[in-house]
């Protein structure tokens, strides 16, 4: 497999669009890639971790601390109007993005550890011993802690859905652990270390048959295609900025309206509260109940230019550039002897975790780096999963939509460069 070019300029499978996914022109919009590292070019294979910035982004950020910056909800007047009715205004671009019902829907979180630690005290505060939340192997330390510790707090019982050898999930595995004591399932739509894509509309079917509510880590599916949460019929979805070519520090957490109702503040303090006194305290309605102080601003003003910037270039479009990448970059690797890739379903975003044998994973990273490549190495906040893949770490890279066919072949060289080293 190959490409002629570096514009791709199909859409997906069955789709009467033509337009056309110019690489070249979408890398300009990212000034960090216009340099050169140990005087290579940068070929960045990281965004998994840390999507890049385009210039929009940028741009609207040092806007508002150049022309308006102030305080949102809390000023009478103009700057602090103005910005607040641009931050409110990208709740709804958010509503849009996700499709949901309602922008009241989107409560703003600092990432998505903070939305899902924000479920599991607030939606979980009324967990007992002997309730049960599922998760499953491949989960981020983030949706594996904030349980285990709601379990040493209230004593439920932990699951955990193995994987099958290529990676998917054991679906009748996963439907066996249902039971009437499954009071939630917390389970990522994309696993960010197998590039696995979960079959969520499946798993919240099953899951609601059961009576059971259903959380999704969405980091890692939000930036590769269009998520509807109304579709999926997720209680909760969750997803972060930073990872969709936009900045840190600014996360989503959507809630059906009705669980976001009944659900009591996870932090308290301004903006939260509908008044305040000595004797007593009244909460706001969601959103505002959960987004307790001064909120993220302008990194929430940063979010609605990237989202902006997504919808501009195309769900389909994107998700057809980084599936062709996928693909080479799959072929591609494994012509290289002696490397074996994780992670094989067939259901798969554009995540390529890989080792070498004999090379440990950091040795990999530091040479590659020589070369201008930058990729992740490590456990990648996934001890358990390195576990049961039963390596200590693997060597990651991910793909996002600033990224090249001729990028893939960089790494691969680079590779050969790291065996040659190691004899």
């Amino acid at each position: 497999m190959g490409f002629a070019t570096e514009t791709l300029a199909e859409i997906g499978p069955g789709s009467n669009s033509t337009l056309a996914f110019d690489v070249a022109r979408v890398r300009e919009d990212f000034p960090v890639l216009q340099q050169e590292v140990h005087g290579k070019p940068l070929t960045y294979l990281d965004s998994g971790a840390s999507a890049q910035k385009p210039r929009a982004v940028i741009d609207a950020m040092r806007e508002i601390q150049e022309t308006c910056y102030a305080n949102v909800h809390r000023g009478a007047y103009y700057f602090s109007q103005h910005l607040t009715d641009r931050y409110e205004g990208v709740r709804k671009t958010v509503a849009a993005f996700l499709n949901a019902a309602s922008d009241q829907e989107i409560v703003f979180t600092r990432n998505v550890t903070e939305a899902i630690n924000l479920v599991a005290h607030s939606f979980g505060n009324g967990f007992a011993a002997g309730d049960e939340v599922i998760i499953t192997e491949m989960e981020h330390h983030a949706n594996i802690v904030p349980w285990q510790l709601l379990r040493d707090r209230a004593g439920i019982t932990l699951k955990v859905v193995p994987i099958a050898e290529d990676g998917s999930l054991q679906m009748e595995a996963f439907e066996a652990m249902l039971s009437p004591r499954t009071r939630l399932v917390a389970m990522t739509h994309t696993s960010n270390v197998l590039g696995t894509v979960n079959p969520m509309k499946n798993i919240i079917r099953l899951a609601h048959k059961a009576g059971a509510r259903v959380l999704v880590d969405g980091a890692q599916s939000a930036v590769h295609g269009k998520v509807d949460v109304r579709e999926l019929d997720a209680d909760f979805y969750a997803f972060t900025g930073h990872k969709l070519y936009g900045p840190n520090a600014i996360g989503v957490l959507y809630g059906k309206a009705e669980l976001l109702k009944e659900m009591p503040p996870f932090l308290g303090g301004g903006d939260m509260i509908r008044s305040v006194s000595f004797a007593e305290t009244t909460f706001a309605d969601p959103p505002h109940r959960f987004e307790a102080g001064t909120p993220p601003i302008v990194e929430t003003i940063g979010l609605g230019a990237a989202i902006d910037y997504v919808n501009a270039i195309g769900h389909d479009a994107i998700a057809a550039h980084e599936a062709g990448l996928l693909a080479y970059a799959t072929e591609r690797l494994q012509q290289i002897e002696g490397l074996t890739i994780h992670g094989t379903a067939k259901d798969k975003a554009a995540i390529v975790s890989f080792s070498l044998d004999g090379i440990h994973p950091h040795d990999i990273g530091t040479i590659v780096d020589r070369e201008g490549v930058a990729i992740r190495v490590g456990h990648h906040c996934a001890q358990p999963l390195m576990a049961c893949l039963g390596v200590p770490a693997t060597a990651r890279a991910s793909f996002g939509l600033y990224n090249t066919p001729s990028e893939v072949d960089v790494l691969a060289r680079a590779l050969e460069k790291v065996k040659d080293l190691f004899g």
